[in-house]
């Protein structure tokens, strides 16, 4: 709902603020008074198209702003979220634009700056205009489908078809990208098989490169150390011969000094036994040593071709990895990872046959819904006709024809609104044929015919209604048809708000709020000024409006039989 609109420096009016109530409010003046000038404001503030005419004559800028209260619940808000502006929804919703008088305007929600076009997606959602000049949301067609789905109620088989929509769109894109996947996969299956045989083949184990790097700095070491124990042992080539060669030449000696006569005990005798004595322990000590010597070149014994087999085997796994553009740690998983692939390969067949199945599952689905959608939205259509064309008569469009087109889109056009265009078509003449909102002719005929249009949708659209805005829709007719525009624009503010620019009597008195508008100043500065009417000076108003310039008692009495009526 509209509750506040500030207007600053637009055309005649330099600065206003107007409060709005609910119900109908009627805006009544002197032609020229500047009745409009309140609308374009609004529109001003709502994104409407606009241009420099609006800046009042010396001002530099024009400034309008609407202050809107919309429900928790309006789609305003979700708007507001998809644009990334901040709200609060239990908060009024501020929409300001300001004019300047070379053309350039700016926009902001809320006090932040935005684009002109999304402060006139935000106004469509929030008001409707139909009128001379221009006429916002009856003549898009996409208004059509979500009205006649709130007339005819189908609004949770129309969420159904919704849910079933995106089901089948979900069910497409799984196969499509199994698809892929198989047409990927059998692409590389020769690849995979030929990369896993060279793993199969290798065996690669976990940790198996910091073994075999430390074997093969181990085994190098190793070779060395038994060369230097080799040369350690040609040491002890034919040293115990030469020992035990002088051991018995030192025996032969010892024979000789005693066969000479020297003494058993002789210092002679003795220095040759000591010597022979350290020789034999030198043979054992030469035996021991040549013992360890070779316990020591077995202890580093290996297979001769081990270091070979060592560095092959890490020049093959090093190969290979660089071959697939891994770490050699990565070999082991890769070969693993492979095998799953190969395998789902062979199974992805199978998998892309069940998601095809549940893709046709999903699009009979839909294809149900939307038929039974489509069935509902012929039936509503015809209803809709039927009421909308009683509404016409006492509008004087008695000549005109109205039908809800529910036409069939091909299969490839489905969307989550079904598989309809919905369109609602006038004749506006006998034998005329069927066309588009639009071939109304008159501004005046297309308001009166939105009237008809609102009037029997009134009380079965779901949700906040939008403001609506009718500019003299009663213009070019009196009497009974005056009056029935007033009834049905009660009506329809029973449920909504709605603002009415008009010159008759019988459709102001209907309203719960009477502005007036007028116009005053000299040559020099003229000024348009808005009056919130009581019901004195309202009865006056509609009495003037009877009567014209002079006002009589009959007049009065008159307005007073309308607004009690």
């Amino acid at each position: 709902m509209l509750i506040g609109l500030q207007i600053r420096d637009v055309v005649l009016i330099e600065a206003l603020d107007l409060s709005i109530g609910p119900g109908l409010t009627a805006l009544t003046g002197e032609t020229g008074a500047g009745k409009s000038i309140i609308l374009d404001a609004l529109g001003l503030a709502t994104g409407m198209r606009a241009d420099s005419g609006l800046v009042r004559r010396g001002a530099s800028q024009a400034v309008a702003t609407a202050v809107f209260a919309p429900s928790p619940q309006h789609a305003v808000w979700d708007l507001l979220e998809e644009k990334g502006l901040s709200y609060a929804r239990d908060e009024d919703l501020v929409l300001r634009r300001s004019l300047s008088a070379d053309g350039r305007s700016r926009a902001f929600v809320n006090d932040q700056a935005t684009g002109v076009g999304v402060l006139k997606e935000i106004g469509e959602l929030l008001l409707e205009v139909h009128g001379q000049h221009e006429t916002v949301g009856l003549l898009d067609a996409r208004t059509h489908r979500p009205m006649l789905d709130a007339f005819g109620g189908l609004e949770p088989l129309a969420a159904e078809v919704a849910a079933r929509h995106r089901d089948w769109r979900a069910a497409r894109e799984r196969v499509e990208a199994l698809r892929e996947d198989v047409a990927r996969a059998a692409a590389e299956t020769e690849e995979l098989t030929f990369r896993l045989s060279e793993l199969d083949r290798l065996d690669p184990k976990p940790g198996e490169e910091t073994a075999l790097a430390e074997e093969r700095a181990l085994l190098g070491s190793a070779e060395k150390a038994l060369a230097d124990i080799a040369a350690a042992r040609e040491v002890f080539d034919g040293l115990s011969t030469k020992v035990a060669s002088a051991v018995r030449a030192l025996e032969r000696a010892r024979e000789r000094a005693v066969a000479a006569g020297a003494g058993a005990d002789s210092a002679a005798v003795a220095c040759v036994s000591q010597a022979s004595e350290a020789l034999d322990r030198v043979l054992i000590e030469a035996g021991e040593a040549e013992a360890a010597i070779d316990a020591a070149a077995a202890a580093f014994d290996f297979e001769p071709d081990r270091l070979e087999k060592a560095e092959e085997r890490l020049f093959d796994l090093r190969g290979l990895a660089r071959k697939l553009n891994v770490a050699v740690e990565e070999l082991p998983v890769l070969r693993v990872r492979f095998a799953e692939r190969l395998r789902a390969v062979e199974s992805s067949e199978e998998t892309l046959k069940a998601a095809e199945a549940e893709l046709a599952a999903a699009r009979t689905r839909y294809l149900e819904a939307a038929a039974r959608l489509t069935d509902g939205r012929q039936t509503a259509g015809e209803r809709l006709a039927l009421s909308v064309m009683s509404e016409l008569a006492p509008l004087k469009l008695d000549k005109a024809r109205f039908r809800v087109a529910v036409e069939p889109l091909a299969e490839d056009r489905a969307g989550p609104a079904g598989l309809d265009r919905v369109a609602f078509e006038i004749a506006t003449n006998p034998g005329a044929p069927f066309g588009d909102l639009g071939a109304i002719a008159s501004g005046g005929e297309l308001a009166r015919f939105a009237l008809a249009l609102k009037a029997s949708l009134a009380g079965r659209a779901a949700g906040p209604q939008p403001l609506m805005i009718f500019d003299e829709v009663d213009q070019g007719v009196g009497g009974a048809v005056a009056d029935a525009v007033g009834l049905r624009l009660k009506k329809l503010a029973g449920n909504a708000q709605v603002l009415v620019v008009t010159h008759s009597p019988q459709v102001a008195a209907r309203a719960e709020a009477h502005w007036r508008i007028s116009k005053a100043g000299d040559a020099e500065r003229i000024r348009t000024a808005v009056e919130v009417l009581p019901p004195a000076d309202r009865e006056e108003e509609i009495a003037r409006m009877l009567a014209g310039a002079q006002i009589t008692d009959a007049a009065r009495a008159a307005a007073r039989a309308l607004i009690g009526a």
